[in-house]
């Protein structure tokens, strides 16, 4: 025989009434039963309709994002551009990306903005969870995945490629091809002289680059 099973989604906000689990009473949503006065949940948010036993996740409510987050709320604050609750360390030290957590993260492709794992907030405003940023830089991976911009400093990385580059000597017929690149960390667009390790951007000394046109030789 053939079972089938259905999916049923609360929709939290819309519950009006439960029924306590001790003495079985239907009554309107409330953190303690009307009849027996049993605690339905130490943490108890009358928006959300939500309960909780475990007060060590710290709860709260934002009003902005319109959920129950953890953490506590000393810790956080709202960032209105970006859409969500942020870590107080990121308080004027981050880059607004508008409603850059409503989305889902790049490597796990989980949605972020009510995810219980911890996010972090790249140098380009974009969001993963930390440890799938964590396991990406591990993986040698230092740019967003959803900009390419450089995630973390690559100052010593590009000067290990500098010095590369100039014991690495070009043969004659493409020593002085020029191409046309695209910075991904300045955006800017400049012509440089190709090389088979990489292109450096005229502008900020990223290697982070892409060509966008064909080697030209000189005129």
């Amino acid at each position: 025989m053939q079972s089938h099973f259905y999916r049923h989604d609360l929709v939290r906000r819309d519950v009006k009434q439960v029924v306590c689990s001790v003495c079985d009473t239907e009554q309107p949503v409330a953190q303690v039963c009307t009849n027996c006065g049993v605690g339905m949940g130490e943490y108890f948010c009358d928006i959300c309709k939500f309960f909780d036993d475990d007060t060590g996740k710290q709860q709260f409510h934002c009003d902005e994002c319109g959920i129950c987050r953890v953490g506590g709320q000393e810790n956080f604050f709202h960032c209105d551009k970006c859409g969500s609750c942020y870590s107080v360390t990121l308080r004027g030290n981050h880059s607004c990306v508008e409603n850059s957590m409503r989305h889902h993260c790049p490597i796990c492709y989980e949605y972020l903005f009510d995810s219980m794992k911890d996010t972090s907030v790249m140098k380009c405003g974009h969001t993963m969870h930390l440890e799938c940023y964590r396991e990406m830089i591990n993986r040698d991976k230092f740019c967003c995945p959803i900009c390419s911009k450089s995630v973390i400093d690559m100052t010593r990385e590009w000067k290990r490629i500098d010095e590369e580059i100039e014991a690495t000597v070009m043969p004659e017929d493409y020593r002085y091809k020029k191409v046309w690149i695209l910075c991904n960390d300045c955006n800017d667009t400049t012509q440089v002289y190709f090389h088979i390790i990489g292109q450096k951007c005229g502008h900020c000394s990223s290697y982070n680059t892409r060509t966008i046109a064909p080697p030209v030789l000189p005129q």
